[in-house]
């Protein structure tokens, strides 16, 4: 009970549909049990992860004028460098002891989505840094087609089409995030962690972390245990949103980060959602008259709207002034 599955999904990538069954079996168990777990056998090469992660620390480094070019609370579609302390996960704590980058699908200004206001829409703010924009948009691409891979195989058990999830995360606003967590000693008080104890919004994350360690996952008992980094693996988690679509079938679990002692941490999750439009309802196979749909009707956007506004002072001012 203290140690979270680990999955080789490289038959997923096979044409033995046995094989890919019981992957898909394996990780319906991983997400009812835990809603975490471990793959491996993905196709994301070593090399990719060292790329990302050198390029991430070397904007992490940079003067605070120099992030703040593509600060996030100046964007209205939330993209760009927050700062230390702009994101608050636990309300019952301080603000998290982390700097991230976000960015998501890059849409040009003149797009019709984009020219017709929907939220969350628009381009990426990437920092002016050699070869950054071209390796961050094509992971971010090749971290949606591993989300979808999952998002696949989870259709066998949920009774849903093989394209359900294709089709509605055709123009996603999945995100991508750079994380850097500073040395436990910087926190301006005991009780600042890494990141508060939180669910995710939305579907899938897939997570890479380095060996400095601190994820930790609260079990089925409300134990905390530790999620240690993995040589070739991403941790993955459902959020919320995927709850919903699966009644509770499937779990959104809450963890957290305790920010390390002595070392500067670096992760880099990869937020799978839909399209801002998409439905989200209880999937048919996850109701009956015994067990019926536990949570109302939403969109994508609505609710990851919703949640934004609980976790940023910045958002909630600005739909205070919209």
């Amino acid at each position: 009970m203290n140690q979270l599955p680990i999955i080789d999904i490289t038959p997923l990538y096979g044409t033995d549909a046995s094989a890919r069954r019981d992957i898909a079996t394996r990780i319906d168990k991983a997400c009812r049990e835990w809603g975490f777990f471990y793959i491996k056998g993905h196709p994301i090469s070593a090399q990719r992860i060292e790329q990302v992660q050198a390029l991430a620390k070397s904007f992490f480094a940079q003067p605070m004028d120099e992030k703040l070019k593509i600060d996030i609370t100046r964007s209205t579609h939330h993209r760009g460098y927050g700062a230390i302390a702009t994101e608050q996960l636990d309300p019952n704590l301080p603000s998290d002891l982390k700097e991230t980058f976000d960015m998501g699908l890059h849409m040009p200004a003149d797009h019709p989505e984009v020219l017709a206001g929907k939220p969350l829409r628009g381009p990426n703010r990437h920092p002016d840094m050699p070869g950054w924009e071209s390796l961050m948009e094509q992971h971010y691409l090749d971290m949606q087609a591993l989300a979808q891979t999952l998002l696949r195989a989870m259709t066998l058990a949920l009774g849903i089409e093989p394209d359900f999830f294709d089709q509605r995360f055709k123009d996603p606003v999945s995100v991508l995030r750079m994380i850097h967590y500073p040395p436990r000693h910087t926190a301006t008080s005991s009780d600042q962690q890494g990141a508060g104890a939180h669910t995710d919004y939305g579907c899938v994350t897939l997570l890479y972390q380095d060996a400095a360690g601190g994820l930790q996952v609260r079990d089925v008992r409300g134990q905390w245990i530790d999620a240690p980094p993995i040589d070739g693996t991403f941790v993955v988690n459902l959020g919320d949103m995927m709850a919903r679509w699966s009644n509770d079938r499937y779990v959104s679990t809450p963890h957290r980060v305790i920010s390390p002692l002595g070392v500067d941490r670096y992760s880099m999750p990869f937020f799978a959602e839909p399209h801002p439009d998409t439905r989200i309802e209880c999937l048919p196979g996850c109701q009956s008259d015994s067990q019926p749909a536990r949570y109302p009707v939403t969109t994508c956007a609505e609710f990851l709207l919703s949640r934004f506004a609980d976790t940023y002072a910045y958002r909630r001012e600005q739909d205070a002034t919209a």
